[in-house]
């Protein structure tokens, strides 16, 4: 009788943390698209997500920088990130059609015009060659570059351990 009160118990502990795991959502529907897939064993970085509190946090925030530039007529849609779910997919196109990134394996994440490569090239020389043609790209207003050279190493991106499916960072 005893033991059967300490599962229940156990249980009790475990499912608020199941639960909040849970919580975390892509709230604000950021893009994030695999571009490439050339190199194995290239770490894939966490989809966007994040809590109901961390969401609450982030919309002020959102609202100030989405806002900004319609305001400053930088923008022609009222919230830069609604370029977003535009840009992604055709960042994908473009560099798929290049042509020197096929012997990569690359994602590119949207938030408010900026594009973030996370992946394995084979060169640095390439991972700032694919860092100028995404500034090709229409309605791109930057480039944050997290491709790392070959598989080795920690990237400098947050990653999910498919194992634990728990978020890893590099130090």
């Amino acid at each position: 009788m005893r033991l059967g009160r300490w599962v229940w118990m156990a249980m009790g502990l475990a499912l608020p943390a199941i639960a909040a795991a849970q919580e975390r959502q892509n709230y604000f529907n950021d893009p994030l698209l695999q571009v490439t897939s050339a190199v194995a064993g290239c770490p894939a970085p966490r989809p966007p997500a994040m809590t109901p509190e961390e969401l609450r946090a982030a919309a002020h925030v959102r609202a100030q920088h989405g806002g900004s530039c319609y305001r400053a007529g930088r923008c022609r849609l009222p919230d830069s990130y609604l370029y977003d779910r535009e840009i992604i997919p055709r960042v994908q196109l473009y560099l798929r059609q290049d042509g020197r990134f096929d012997n990569t394996t690359v994602w590119a994440l949207g938030e408010r015009r900026l594009v973030t490569l996370m992946g394995c090239v084979q060169s640095q020389e390439q991972a700032l060659a694919m860092e100028h043609a995404v500034l090709l790209v229409d309605d791109v207003m930057g480039v944050i570059n997290y491709l790392m050279v070959g598989t080795a190493g920690a990237p400098q991106y947050t990653t999910t351990d498919t194992t634990t499916d728990k978020p890893t960072k590099a130090p």
